[in-house]
């Protein structure tokens, strides 16, 4: 395996995304190790920035999801990046290829909005603009949407950086729904569909930031929670916090990546710059 990131458990096998190629393993439930070799089902374009390919599945099991970002930041034309800043589309044993979205520099987590067949992810945005400038975002993901990569950021702000091939694309790329601080660097997310937390975190966000590593002052490296009312986010709350040690100096002990619910209700959080999983329980 190469790179491997995005994990998908799904009648019988456990689903890998390296960041070349979609494989799956057998799996029972209790396996602790695979039972045999990986069976390829897709070659990916990997290589140069944005390793990270995620998984999920539809809510009927018929369709596969996969998020694949860019190899830079702002030049599409860039070797390798066929197929890359948008979120594909596969039948579950990974035939029928389609673009399910594209215009996302670098989608990574990938979850369901509870109660709906509403995709969402998280994106990281584009570089060299300045402390601030563009946010980062999640947001829901609109079947055949276009979301501003290369060519605009945020809808229709044009990044005067980046020759203009497609303005009338450019018309119709689409707000994202929760705007995050730039360079905070989103990766994993989770919707909150437990019993242990209190009822105003029933149905919300969670957000895993993995922070910035080009600003003059750190921002992310926490996990946020966006509430939702009516089946509409909120604005953004901190929720973990505690891991940047020095903002000026970019230094920090942990850096949360992967958000998921427990079955016990409780919310697990990874973090590759304390190589710790987090166990995160409501305790009243």
């Amino acid at each position: 395996m190469i790179q491997p990131f995005g994990l998908a458990f799904h009648e019988g096998y456990l689903y890998v995304g390296n960041t070349n190629s979609i494989v799956r393993y057998k799996y029972a439930s209790g396996d602790t190790k695979a039972s045999g070799a990986p069976e390829k089902l897709r070659d990916l374009n990997g290589g140069a920035n944005h390793f990270t390919r995620n998984i999920i599945f539809s809510r009927d099991g018929k369709k596969m999801y996969v998020s694949v970002g860019s190899t830079n930041n702002i030049d599409e034309t860039g070797l390798g990046n066929e197929r890359r800043a948008m979120i594909h589309e596969y039948n579950a044993d990974g035939t029928n290829f389609r673009v399910f979205a594209s215009g996302l520099r670098n989608p990574v987590g990938l979850a369901w909005q509870p109660g709906t067949t509403t995709l969402w992810t998280a994106v990281n945005e584009r570089d060299n603009l300045g402390d601030d400038t563009p946010p980062e975002y999640a947001t829901s993901v609109k079947e055949g949407g276009f979301y501003g990569w290369p060519y605009s950021y945020i809808g229709a702000h044009v990044d005067t950086r980046v020759p203009q091939r497609e303005p009338d694309l450019v018309k119709r790329a689409i707000v994202p729904d929760v705007l995050i601080p730039a360079h905070s660097a989103p990766i994993g997310i989770a919707f909150y569909t437990g019993m242990q937390f209190p009822q105003r975190f029933r149905n919300g966000l969670f957000v895993a930031l993995h922070g910035s590593w080009n600003r003059s002052t750190t921002n992310g490296a926490k996990v946020i929670f966006v509430p939702f009312q009516n089946g509409k986010p909120g604005a953004i709350e901190d929720f973990l916090t505690g891991f940047v040690v020095d903002p000026n100096a970019n230094s920090k002990w942990g850096r949360p990546t992967g958000v998921t619910v427990a079955p016990d209700g409780s919310l697990l959080v990874s973090d590759d710059g304390g190589n710790r999983i987090w166990r995160i329980r409501y305790m009243g």
